[in-house]
């Protein structure tokens, strides 16, 4: 697992995204970027997260940060997701999980004693050098975006 270092070059993606085309770090090079990784489209809590997200969406644009939520579902998936909860920010797909393992939030989890490889809710804000700024590992959902907002502000 790879440890997420503040201050570290954040490692660079390109990754397909909603909508159709792909995302990449380097293109928002200047901007601060919020990379929100989630396990899963259109489930509770991952749902809560992408949509208190999207509500910020004008305060981080306002504070020059751009949001990405990253998760292992497919494009087309994130087209469904986006559409049935209005989502207004970019959703990448890494079905190949590099992206995922690079920042080390592809680990092994644990439910009802059975282990399997998964997401940790982790988000990650990338100042407008590209460099770690901060790191939020094991994401409680409530409250998270409005502290990600603040941090983004600080920067």
């Amino acid at each position: 697992m790879t440890e997420l270092t503040i201050g570290a070059s954040a490692p660079d993606f390109t990754l397909p995204r909603d909508g159709g085309g792909t995302v990449s770090l380097a293109e928002f090079k200047g901007k601060a970027v919020v990379l929100f990784f989630y396990p899963k489209d259109d489930t509770s809590g991952c749902t809560a997260e992408s949509i208190a997200f999207t509500s910020l969406a004008a305060d981080f644009e306002a504070a020059g940060a751009v949001i990405i939520g990253l998760s292992p579902d497919s494009v087309k998936s994130h087209d469904k997701f986006a559409k049935k909860h209005a989502l207004s920010v970019i959703l990448a797909s890494d079905e190949e999980k590099a992206t995922l393992s690079d920042y080390g939030v592809w680990v092994e989890k644990s439910m009802y004693g059975r282990k399997y490889m998964g997401v940790e809710r982790t988000t990650v804000l990338i100042d407008k050098d590209g460099n770690l700024a901060s790191v939020w590992q094991k994401v409680k959902v409530p409250g998270h975006a409005e502290a990600v907002l603040d941090a983004a502000k600080a920067l």
